[in-house]
């Protein structure tokens, strides 16, 4: 069945019209080499530069910080695989909440060199304290990397990383926060704040899949893990992906120029979803900060169906409806997310399903309406079972 309704916007967002038209030009126009000297290779390293400014820009940082890379994952990666190579990094202080990607590198570094790890432990809400930050700041002389991301792909929780920052200057820390849900959607002024590395990926917000960022602050002297060629700073070798960091740019040029309309349009959605969703599921709970506009990012909402149904994204997906029960990632794994599990008691997980349910500014009410009738029939069935 062909999809009606859309509402997996954490997982991959619809790339505009113009995004598209832009990298087709691009590949039709600029197939240079950016690494040649000749005039075709200079045009197309001069779209390269400019992608690389606006993006600069946007987080008030300078150019030379901004390092194009595949997707978020490997932004992660270098960061994280880089900081324990060349920047001495003994220990980590991350969370069980972390995307797969950064998980992963962590769990890594301690397996194969040794690394401490130190996981917070997030309470009901899914909130970390500020208070448990700095007392694992404060508990080791080490050389410490925290990691921590911006907002949460499967609940929306915003951590305050201007503060995070603040206690990782305090105690001599490095600080990388995963931003890949709130680059595009969020207004985000790196030089106010003290962070030392963050990533992208650009189809979380309407541009390509295959292309994003790191930011990794000069001061920090990191080095590649991908050696080669000397492009990107001579921190990521390879030819440069020109349509795609030119989709990157046009992506995050319509975002940020109209950044209130689109968010005020998605928390009014949002908030609309709340509403109808509490009037037609009674029962129904929503995880983490869902309902908290301040403390939970527009894009997400993290719901908990009163009932056990483990093929409820196939049945609204039957009915043309695209959704997840969590990050995309682990959509395969057939036991919870940790996330959820950080968040869920056991008689939660035993008898409810979480659904995460996320916007883009092309969604409607008549979306969502459609998609509440569509969850309220499944319900119904799922009782007369």
């Amino acid at each position: 069945m062909n999809t009606k309704v859309y509402l997996d916007n954490a997982a991959t967002t619809p790339v505009e019209e113009e995004v598209i038209q832009v990298m087709v030009d691009a590949l039709r126009l600029n197939y240079g080499n950016p690494s040649s000297t000749h005039s075709r290779g200079q045009e197309a390293k001069s779209l390269i530069e400019g992608v690389r400014r606006q993006v600069a820009d946007y987080l008030r940082v300078q150019p030379n910080e901004i390092i194009f890379t595949s997707c978020g994952t490997e932004s992660n990666n270098l960061i994280i695989k880089s900081c324990v190579t060349h920047l001495g990094v003994e220990r980590f202080i991350s969370s069980p909440m972390e995307h797969k990607c950064v998980a992963e590198a962590v769990r890594d570094a301690k397996v194969r060199k040794g690394c401490e790890v130190v996981y917070l432990r997030p309470n009901k809400d899914g909130d970390l304290s500020l208070e448990q930050i700095e007392e694992a700041l404060k508990s080791s002389d080490k050389k410490t990397l925290v990691s921590l991301m911006h907002a949460n792909n499967e609940i929306g929780n915003l951590l305050d990383i201007e503060k995070v920052g603040e206690l990782c200057k305090k105690y001599g820390a490095y600080f990388h926060s995963d931003t890949v849900q709130t680059v595009g959607h969020l207004d985000l002024d790196f030089s106010k704040i003290n962070i030392d590395f963050a990533s992208c990926s650009a189809h979380k917000f309407h541009g390509p899949k295959g292309i994003g960022f790191a930011f990794i602050r000069k001061s920090t002297k990191l080095k590649p893990i991908i050696l080669g060629g000397a492009q990107e700073r001579e921190l990521r070798a390879g030819t440069e992906n020109v349509a795609g960091i030119v989709g990157l740019g046009k992506a995050l040029e319509m975002c940020m120029d109209n950044l209130s309309d689109y968010a005020g349009h998605m928390q009014k959605i949002k908030s609309y979803t709340i509403e109808k969703l509490k009037a037609a599921i009674p029962g129904i709970k929503f995880n983490g900060q869902s309902e908290n506009s301040e403390k939970s990012l527009y894009t997400v909402l993290s719901a908990l169906l009163p009932f056990k149904n483990p093929l409820i994204g196939l049945q609204l997906d039957m009915k043309g409806i695209a959704i997840s029960q969590g990050s995309a990632c682990s959509s395969g794994a057939a036991k919870p997310s940790m996330v959820m599990m950080m968040i869920l008691d056991d008689e939660a997980l035993e008898s409810c399903t979480p659904l995460r349910i996320s916007f883009s500014h092309h969604t409607t009410t008549e979306d969502i309406d459609y998609f509440v009738q569509a969850l309220q029939d499944i319900c119904k069935e799922n009782q007369e079972r």
